[in-house]
């Protein structure tokens, strides 16, 4: 807790498991990367474009953190910055000035507005929400409600199987063949609603 009265704080430190095990991999392609570019310094015979190459290593935000420049002007990848990131792998702090909510509750509510966040993302990526070759007004509606409904589905299809849309995307792409059913017009117009087989059945590629 930082701070008193209406002004204080909350922090929270959490710590995903998933999350510390991608960055450690993603560090270790770069430190391998890393020490590719340092052998082919020493490889490099020109001292012009050497200087210029270790000058872009050291300004990069992908390696510079991990470097470090020893006297005789050589560079070598820094141990102690690479022990420094570790200490922070997975770990990422939440506040709050509620002082009613628990540490878990905070840390739910973050992960939903992440996942607020990335459905925003999604609808001008994923979904190809843009750009809209459309003029009619009728029309940019129409292209934009299917592309949250398809959203929509995404989540619930989530939310029933517990599982990612990436697992459920790929589990549905082994699908080869599908019988449709549904119910008759007579059957849904008496509201009797039995489950019928639909004779005709679709390719899915």
């Amino acid at each position: 807790m930082v701070g008193d009265g209406e002004r204080r704080r909350r922090y929270v430190v959490c710590h995903n498991p998933e999350e510390q095990k991608r960055q450690q991999r993603h560090r270790a392609r770069i430190l391998e990367q890393l020490e590719a570019e340092l052998d082919s310094l020493q490889d490099c015979e020109d001292r012009r474009t050497h200087s210029k190459r270790a000058c872009e290593l050291r300004a990069s935000r992908r390696y510079g953190r991990y470097l470090r420049m020893l006297k005789s002007g050589k560079l070598r990848i820094d141990q102690k910055a690479i022990h420094r990131a570790e200490k922070h792998d997975g770990k990422f702090v939440v506040h709050s000035n509620d002082d009613t909510l628990s540490a878990q509750d905070l840390a739910l509510g973050y992960k939903q507005l992440m996942r607020v966040e990335q459905a925003w993302r999604s609808l001008k990526s994923g979904l190809r929400m843009r750009p809209v070759f459309h003029w009619a007004p009728h029309r940019i509606h129409a292209h934009v409600s299917l592309t949250v409904l398809s959203l929509l589905l995404e989540r619930v299809a989530e939310n029933a199987c517990l599982d990612t849309w990436r697992n459920i995307r790929d589990d549905l792409g082994q699908i080869k063949l599908a019988q449709l059913s549904g119910w008759t017009e007579r059957e849904a117009l008496a509201g009797h609603g039995a489950e019928v087989s639909c004779p005709q059945q679709i390719e899915c590629a």
